[in-house]
């Protein structure tokens, strides 16, 4: 992997931010952003990029090319908790593995975001269906984490709850909100789409960064605690996320030639939820301990991501660079 893009990626100012928040937790400092100015300023990416995908979507022409990207992103949200599960199961047990599992096969919309972001550094295209993708991948994560719940637990009372959180899946906040937005930028026409221009794009990058700082704050005082709970964990955490991203950014290649979708389908792939699944399993299975889905998704796989992986995934999925190793190989 080129060593500038690593470099490049770690002079970002919202990765800095990130980090800043991080330090201010270790420093024990009192900066915090308020809790109800922390929701708006999620909403108001999910709504931007919604809005901006759904646009973009509507310039787009849907064929063989597309469909199989999309299709390449849902099989991901099935397979990844398959994995997952298998592997943790025996270890951690039948509830948190089911939650892990579907948290890891779910997707961070802020992992996502930071990702469209590079993507603009690069000078490259992110295109819509890649937002339409991102929301739908959330229901078939949770689903698989329930249904693996099921198979291997037989207590009745953990089957009940169950359906409440496939409901959940689907209407949840953030996936309504930028499927809502998505929709209604594809129904806007260009005129109307520009005349909300300075608030869906001039002022995005300022919202992500401080986000990204709360980000770090909130992970920082997750990572705390979580350390103390036991190597399994952590390494799944910090290696697993890679070895997708990377493998997902590889195979993509047998789907689509484009740079930007291989690129997104192995962010999408190694990112894993910390928001719409821990909702749904703190309803659907309060056994399995949110201590430790959690964090590993927040405070260990997330900054992993913005970090190391979005460089790497982005190597990867460059056919220069596929070539380069080959050639090595």
């Amino acid at each position: 992997m080129n060593i500038d893009l690593l470099i490049e990626n770690l002079r970002n100012p919202a990765l800095l931010f990130f980090g800043l928040g991080i330090l201010s937790v270790f420093i024990k400092s009192d900066l915090e952003i308020p809790p109800k100015s922390s929701k708006f300023i999620a909403l108001y990416l999910l709504f931007a990029i919604g809005f901006k995908g759904g646009h973009e979507l509507s310039h787009e022409h849907i064929d063989g090319e597309v469909i199989s990207t999309i299709l390449f992103g849902l099989a991901s949200a099935v397979i990844i908790p398959l994995i997952t599960f298998f592997m943790l199961r025996r270890k951690l047990g039948v509830f948190n593995a089911g939650a892990i599992a579907a948290a890891y096969g779910s997707v961070s919309a802020v992992t996502f975001v930071t990702a469209v972001n590079y993507l603009e550094m690069k000078g490259l295209p992110m295109h819509g269906h890649l937002v339409a993708l991102m929301a739908m991948m959330e229901a078939p994560a949770i689903i698989m984490g329930l249904l693996l719940i099921s198979i291997f637990n037989r207590e009745d009372k953990e089957r009940i709850a169950k359906r409440h959180a496939i409901a959940h899946s689907f209407t949840n906040g953030s996936v309504l909100l930028i499927l809502g937005s998505l929709l209604i930028g594809y129904i806007a026409n260009d005129q109307q789409a520009e005349g909300i221009r300075p608030f869906t794009n001039d002022i995005f990058k300022g919202f992500l960064v401080l986000f990204l700082l709360d980000m770090g704050i909130v992970s920082g005082r997750n990572l705390r605690g979580f350390v103390k709970g036991g190597a399994l964990p952590l390494v799944f955490a910090t290696i697993m996320p890679l070895l997708i991203g990377v493998t997902i950014a590889t195979i993509s290649g047998l789907v689509t030639d484009d740079l930007s979708n291989r690129f997104v389908l192995a962010v999408l792939g190694a990112s894993a939820s910390y928001i719409a699944v821990p909702a749904a399993m703190k309803m659907a299975v309060p056994r399995a301990n949110p201590g430790l889905y959690l964090p590993m998704a927040l405070a260990v796989t997330f900054p992993i991501n913005i970090t190391l992986g979005l460089p790497l995934y982005f190597a990867f999925a460059d056919d220069y660079f596929n070539s380069v190793l080959l050639a090595l190989l």
